[in-house]
């Protein structure tokens, strides 16, 4: 039998030495005991994985809102694909995959319904703004269970991921600058597949240059920015991408949001308008009526503001809560 004494030991003989090691984690702000079995990494990404947090995320738009046909991206199957490649990178460069999963599974565990226009119209409504990364980390700190417990009580390693798997911060380790960069390769080329799919784009419509680059299709652009991450982070403690190559993505980045992200098709003035009123109105009407958000969060009503405690509600809303609690109060 393999157990946690082993699996830690095995980390020192096979991993890199810029690999962040399970048996040297910074722990947990609670001290727990540890498994038997599993590394602290390891019981991480099953806490997560566990979550009713992360099966929300199946519900919940990536880009597409409520579309008719049944192949485009959800924020779970992003998710999935974000830790394929995550791990596909750390396996290569020697890094610690438990880590790296961990941190990818509960990236997005944050998001609110509706995608980043959800988002959007949230951080108006709420008066400290919101970002997703912040409520992801919230998530797993305060909103989510660990048994009776509230808060997951991960590592600091995994919480620093999940925090700056986005904006100007980059994570302490070297697993968490992979999920970092991986959630980027991620979206920008499922985006684009779906954006073909639909008719929006098509493959001609890509800027050229960055084609000849990366690749003429979903599989040899992934291909190619998972290859030169590896040829270029190998024997460092830094993980990124030739200069090169992070500009044509960033370029395809900025096409997507000129071209798709803001594109009517996508998300028409109808659909943001009713986002707007229906997530407007929940926020109204919750923080209207604070009995029934202290209900639900009875423990966290003593330390928490009502306003606080309805931004969580209703970013915990898959979209398909949201529209049907959103027309039962205004019944």
């Amino acid at each position: 039998m393999i157990v946690r004494t082993d699996i830690e030991k095995r980390e020192y003989e096979y991993l890199s030495p810029f690999a962040t090691k399970a048996a040297e984690t910074k722990g947990r702000a609670k001290a727990e005991e540890k498994c038997d079995i599993r590394t602290d990494f390891q019981r991480d990404r099953d806490r997560i994985i566990h979550s009713k947090a992360f099966r929300r995320l199946m519900h919940k738009t990536q880009v597409f809102l409520a579309p008719e046909k049944d192949h485009y991206r959800t924020r779970l199957t992003h998710t999935i694909e974000v830790a394929q490649i995550a791990r596909t990178i750390s396996r290569a460069l020697g890094l610690n995959e438990d880590l790296t999963e961990a941190i990818a599974m509960g990236h997005d565990l944050g998001h609110t319904p509706f995608g980043h226009s959800g988002e959007q119209v949230l951080s108006k409504l709420y008066s400290k703004g919101f970002r997703h990364n912040e409520q992801s980390l919230r998530v797993v700190d305060v909103l989510e269970f660990h048994g009776t417990r509230r808060g997951m009580n991960l590592t600091a390693e995994v919480r620093d991921g999940i925090l700056n798997h986005t904006g100007p911060v980059m994570p302490f380790t070297p697993e968490g600058q992979v999920v970092k960069t991986s959630d980027r390769i991620a979206y920008i080329n499922h985006d684009i597949d779906d954006a073909i799919r639909s008719g929006v784009i098509t493959e001609q419509d890509l800027p050229q240059d960055c084609v000849r680059i990366l690749g003429d299709s979903h599989k040899k652009r992934i291909d190619t920015l998972v290859k030169n991450m590896i040829a270029n982070s190998e024997d460092s403690p830094v993980i990124c991408l030739s200069d090169e190559m992070l500009g044509a993505m960033n370029k395809l980045r900025a096409y997507m949001f000129e071209n798709v992200y803001h594109n009517e098709k996508v998300k028409s003035a109808e659909d943001m308008e009713r986002i707007e009123e229906m997530i407007g109105s929940l926020f109204r009407y919750y923080n209207d009526h604070p009995d029934l958000i202290i209900a639900e969060y009875p423990d966290l009503a003593e330390v928490c503001s009502v306003e606080e405690l309805v931004k969580d509600h209703i970013a915990g809303m898959t979209d398909r809560y949201a529209e049907n609690t959103y027309l039962n109060i205004m019944k």
